[in-house]
């Protein structure tokens, strides 16, 4: 099977707005309506606090004199009595649908169906919204379910998929159901619409960007380009930008490259790119350096772009101390390959477990050797069947005689108490990293102000081992100790950026860098760092200063009177007396500080008592009158990602895209698909986002529950790998 990418865009489905008929809902989304675009308000309509009413979007308010109202028609004039206590809007929502003259009446005088929606920009929860069926609205809805959930073109022509369609809705006929070549066309349109969107987002906004490399089924190679930006409402936003074909991995073809997509996207500044410590990023870098430090949005001539990877650096230093212990990792490993070898050995072991009864919800898992997190995952649930592992040993002739052949395992023999007593002891050790890589990996929350948090434990818990009387714990510690002095020095090594959005956190600022330098290095190392990390803070907050003190509006010493007096005359005693008090704290605190850094950091820590329910994000949105150049800083500083995971994750689903069956996509398409998936994705509710992660372990867990109950019921292995299969497809 092959799609067709080529087709012309042109014959794509327009797409316009439409206006609902209830009062329940302010607007229907244009997935469900396509219609011509409604004429302006009128300019007479009033302005009030409470909800206004869709009818007003078809209506003008005019005064007739004596306090009284009416609703003039925006396509007919005809007018209706519209007191505002007097009488409500019935009428008018009555007439919009049958007005002659109305451009949306064949649409909205069909019969509308409540329906429940996801509500808008990801937010938990569903709202209820009234909708007419449209063919036009139902081919969209199509189209984005072949972007989001990934499945093939012709899909849509399959006969099961085009009778459970028509029986949803008997209004859509199987003729209305667009061909394969129809849904990509529909494809492209979609990608053309959502991509305008996110350059209206990006439109005069410094970029956080992230990228990577990757090798298609098709021996092409594929570079990854990632921007984070928080916007006006201080939300943070993650969105692939281009998922594109590139000629070599050179780090000049890859700096090419992203200035050609930049220059697309029309982005005339980078804050920071985040890559991790291949050779070639260096390249990569060093161009970028060079063709875009004239840019208008460019920030202190790239002094802080460059940006590693934490989690790769994590990962390097975790592949150093596990040369360590790899002999017994090595045994473990072999022992869990056994039991998931065969559907019959892994009865085997279920039996043992039973018979042991030990209670236990975790799953034997393989491991990817080359990729120490699952080595992690692998380790922490074999440990817990320590007992079974050692009583196969004794009892199972087939495990014994597994180990004692060469060819199976080398001969290392199968693992001992001593052998999960140190991979138990490197668990709880490796914990620590694993907990880290996935607070580093986030793109749903800010990291940059938590990395150091979890270096900061880690290097601690590494200095401690390294004085262990345990030998293997030592030599493991050691090594990890010069790997990690390698990319983090004192501190000094590091990206000082990174330590800005430290301080830039209300719950530390710079009191939790000193002391957490203090604690590792001495009070003299922190004394220099310190310094350095404010030296750098300053030099941005100056930069700023420069460059957006024309768009930072301060209110004038009449107009905050004004202010404060409007606040005052509508409050009780007590709330105007804590408004002063807490005006003449600040007033207090203020003293003597020249700026807002001085201010800022005069002012006690936010507590870290309510950690979990803090939002920096919040605390910035709510605080930005008082620091208004150094929230602008923060803006740009918080956006900056601490890893590359948001790029390498957008080939895991360019692999399930070019899978074997797909594999004649054009390059062209495969971004469209990719990059649309992204942008749509960003609507889908988290709770949603959350548990498609989590597809895999339910996937594993049901297998694992339906060999158990093959075991209870001597079902034969057939039977269950038969079932397994099933799941897989």
């Amino acid at each position: 099977m092959e799609h067709s990418s080529d087709a012309s865009p042109s014959q794509a489905t327009p797409t316009a707005t439409t206006e609902p008929v209830a009062q329940a809902a302010q607007a229907v989304p244009t997935a469900h309506a396509e219609v011509p675009p409604l004429p302006p308000k009128g300019k007479g309509n009033v302005c009030t606090n409470r909800k206004k009413s869709i009818a007003w979007n078809h209506f003008e308010k005019v005064d007739i004199g004596d306090g009284h109202f009416k609703a003039a028609c925006n396509y007919c004039q005809k007018t209706y009595l519209a007191d505002s206590k007097g009488h409500g809007t019935a009428n008018l929502l009555n007439h919009t649908p049958i007005c002659v003259k109305n451009p949306n009446r064949k649409i909205l005088s069909g019969q509308q169906t409540l329906m429940f929606e996801p509500k808008m920009d990801g937010e938990e929860g569903f709202q209820l919204v009234p909708t007419a069926f449209t063919v036009e609205a139902s081919r969209k809805a199509l189209a984005e379910m072949v972007i989001i959930d990934e499945l093939p073109f012709r899909f849509v022509e399959g006969y099961g998929f085009q009778r459970y369609a028509t029986t949803l809705q008997p209004k859509l006929r199987i003729r209305d159901i667009p061909s394969r070549q129809t849904i990509a066309r529909d494809v492209i349109s979609i990608y053309g619409v959502e991509r305008e969107k996110l350059r209206g987002a990006l439109k005069g906004r410094r970029v956080c960007l992230t990228t990577d490399t990757w090798t298609s089924i098709q021996n092409l190679c594929y570079m990854s380009l990632t921007g984070h930006f928080i916007d006006d409402d201080w939300k943070l936003h993650k969105r692939i930008l281009n998922f594109c074909q590139v000629e070599d991995h050179k780090g000049e073809t890859i700096g090419r490259k992203i200035e050609l997509c930049l220059h697309e996207w029309g982005i005339n500044g980078i804050f920071t790119l985040t890559v991790d410590n291949a050779s070639s990023n260096g390249a990569t870098i060093k161009f970028l350096e060079n063709v875009t430090k004239d840019w208008e949005g460019t920030v202190l001539e790239h002094e802080f772009l460059h940006m590693r990877c934490c989690a790769h650096i994590l990962n390097l230093i975790v592949g150093d101390g596990m040369r360590e212990i790899d002999a017994s990792i090595a045994k473990v490993r072999e022992a869990v390959r056994y039991v998931k070898s065969s559907p019959n050995r892994n009865q085997t072991f279920v039996g043992f477990v039973e018979r042991l009864g030990i209670e236990s919800k975790s799953l034997l898992c393989l491991d990817v050797p080359t990729r120490w997190n699952s080595t992690y995952l692998m380790l922490e649930t074999a440990q817990k069947f320590e007992k079974v592992f050692i009583r196969m040993d004794f009892e199972d002739d087939s495990y014994y005689s597994y180990f004692m052949n060469k060819e199976n395992s080398g001969g290392m023999g199968s693992p001992s108490s001593i052998d999960f007593q140190n991979c138990r002891i490197f668990v709880g050790f490796l914990k620590l990293f694993y907990n880290a890589t996935k607070k580093f990996s986030g793109s749903l929350y800010v990291t940059a102000n938590t990395f150091f948090d979890e270096m900061f434990v880690i290097q601690e818990n590494i200095s401690n081992l390294s004085k262990s009387q345990n030998h293997l714990l030592k030599n493991m510690a050691t090594k990890m100790e010069s790997k990690f002095d390698k990319y983090w020095g004192k501190g000094d090594k590091m990206n000082h950026l990174l330590y800005v959005a430290v301080i830039l956190d209300p719950r530390k600022k710079l009191r939790f860098l000193k002391f957490c330098f203090s604690e590792i290095y001495g009070n003299e190392v922190a004394d220099v760092m310190v310094e350095l990390v404010r030296g750098a803070l300053v030099k941005l907050y100056d930069f700023y200063s420069r460059v957006d003190s024309s768009n930072v509006q301060v209110a004038s010493e009449r107009e905050r009177t004004h202010i404060e007096g409007e606040s005052i005359g509508c409050s009780d005693p007590y709330v105007m007396v804590n408004s002063r008090f807490e005006r003449f704290l600040e007033a207090e605190q203020s003293i003597g500080c020249s700026n807002e850094i001085d201010k800022y950091l005069a002012e006690n820590c936010e507590s870290r008592r309510g950690d979990v329910k803090f939002e920096i994000l919040g605390w910035w949105k709510a605080n930005s009158d008082r620091y208004q150049v150094l929230s602008k800083l923060a803006r740009d500083v918080l956006a900056v990602p601490v890893s590359t995971v948001a790029s390498e994750s957008a080939f895991s689903t360019g692999g399930r895209i070019l899978d074997p069956f797909r594999s004649s996509l054009s390059p062209l398409m495969v971004q469209n698909l990719v990059c649309a998936q992204d942008w749509l994705q960003a609507l889908v509710p988290i709770s949603f986002r959350k548990s498609k992660d989590e597809v895999e372990v339910l996937e594993d867990e049901f297998h694992d529950l339906v060999i158990r109950q093959a075991a209870r019921g001597g079902g034969s292995s057939s039977s269950s790998k038969g079932i397994s299969i099933n799941i897989d497809d």
